[in-house]
């Protein structure tokens, strides 16, 4: 579903990201990982169109979005959660995700007509999915920052994704929020057949979740592979697991 090949960026001659390679096939989680300063949000970012590439190429289901604004690849079904959340946090819940709708059905225009009715089921059903239906008069400010961070995954699945890119999904969480977040997303994977990109750094989550991981190391990617050959694969043991965090 997703193909980056060998993208760069670089910021006034600091290499960011040198090289990165990422597959993401139909239907996976698919993890990146990598010490802070790997690279790895932004890769996301150039993924996005948050940023352009330097150099190398993009591919979402087989069409280049290399060099496509933000709006235009959200459009073409990917859709991606924030490290910091990034809600409306004057509206309710509802709206928050009303307000997604809305914007994949181009009806954000019209500033004399009043949204209160549309797509008022297709919300309802967004909210089901992700455990916040009794929240949903509730003012997002108001929310855990656990809950903050399931709603803007709520926010991203109102624009129909057939992808979802999720930086640092459990960042801040508690444990009992960080189980349910993980069920919330495989959830998301088995049940809708959502293609899921994350980046993480909490390790038990990581290999407890994905399929296929993918190591970054000062822009670079080391790796791509299973779990259990993540684990195995001494470069990356010497880069970041360690010998610790791999036993």
């Amino acid at each position: 579903m997703l193909s980056v090949d060998k993208v760069q960026k670089s910021f006034d001659g600091f290499m960011a990201v040198k090289e990165a390679s990422l597959q993401v096939s139909r239907g996976q989680i698919v993890a990146t990982i990598g010490p802070n300063g790997a690279g790895k949000t932004t890769l996301f970012n150039m993924i996005t169109g948050q940023l352009r590439p330097d150099q190398g190429k993009i591919l979402f289901q087989d069409e280049d979005i290399t060099h496509l604004a933000p709006h235009r690849i959200c459009r073409k079904g990917l859709a991606r959660s924030f490290q910091i959340v990034n809600v409306f946090s004057r509206l309710s819940v509802f709206e928050n995700v009303q307000v997604a709708v809305l914007s994949r059905e181009k009806k954000t225009m019209n500033l004399f007509r009043s949204c209160a009715g549309m797509y008022v089921q297709e919300t309802w059903d967004i909210l089901d999915k992700v455990g916040l239906s009794k929240k949903a008069w509730d003012i997002s400010a108001t929310l855990s920052h656990g809950d903050q961070k399931v709603l803007e995954m709520a926010i991203a699945l109102g624009n129909d994704p057939k992808m979802l890119i999720l930086d640092e999904p459990t960042a801040g969480m508690s444990p009992e929020e960080t189980a349910q977040a993980m069920n919330l997303i495989q959830r998301l994977c088995n049940e809708l057949g959502l293609t899921i990109l994350l980046c993480e750094h909490d390790m038990n989550f990581v290999f407890s979740i994905a399929h296929s991981i993918m190591v970054m190391h000062q822009g670079r990617t080391i790796i791509q592979d299973t779990p259990q050959k993540i684990r195995e694969d001494k470069l990356v043991q010497e880069a970041y697991l360690g010998e610790a965090a791999v036993c």
